[in-house]
């Protein structure tokens, strides 16, 4: 399970959320939802552990967290296959045999990272998910450069190889991914302009 709880988070020291509960059971995925510069990109970071959280706790399995953003994470200089297979030596994986197929990357699977197009690239990133084996992903925009068809092919990773594995997702998405999934809307939870107690750590 992953649980939330009382949880405020700050961007260049000024406080964007406050307050924030929720709950995801194994299995289970939570879509978060909110304009522009609410603070879903900051909140799933602070959750993930890379940025310091101002308030609150979160507890889910130790070491078992990964965030991915619009980042593709690739090397431009090794092939498609490559790439997987330095993050599957990394995190101490196998390569699993349907990956490539999964994420459509079959004929591509000797084509160098650098001359992949932007949705190829993304495609590749996302597999890489499909690699490491962590339990609780916080996922930034998953699908940014993605047509519908890749969309499908992430979603379908999602629901039938990630959720059904017993596993968790936390993803911001502007776009429906047709998971049966709650959505937590973040306005709500918008932290006071006058509120104290921002970090003042340095946002990469």
């Amino acid at each position: 399970m992953l649980r939330v709880q009382n949880f405020a988070c700050a961007r260049g020291g000024v406080p964007v959320l406050a307050g924030v509960n929720f709950e995801v059971e194994a299995g289970n995925a939570l879509i978060l939802r909110g304009p522009n510069g609410i603070g879903k990109t900051t909140l799933l970071r602070s959750l993930a552990g890379l940025q310091p959280a101002t308030q609150g706790t979160v507890e889910f399995p130790d070491d078992e967290g990964a965030y991915a953003s619009h980042a593709d994470g690739i090397k431009t200089a090794l092939t498609v296959t490559e790439n997987l297979k330095f993050w599957a030596d990394v995190h101490g994986a196998r390569l699993p045999a349907d990956i490539l197929d999964t994420f459509d990357l079959s004929d591509l699977r000797d084509r160098l990272g650098g001359t992949l197009s932007a949705g190829q690239k993304r495609r590749l990133g996302l597999a890489r998910l499909g690699v490491i084996g962590r339990k609780v992903l916080f996922l930034d925009e998953p699908t940014v450069s993605l047509d519908g068809f890749s969309v499908k092919l992430f979603a379908n990773w999602l629901q039938n190889t990630h959720l059904a594995a017993g596993r968790i997702a936390v993803i911001a998405t502007h776009i429906d991914l047709g998971l049966s999934a709650p959505e937590l809307d973040l306005t709500p939870f918008k932290a006071a302009p006058d509120a104290g107690g921002g970090s003042d750590e340095a946002f990469l």
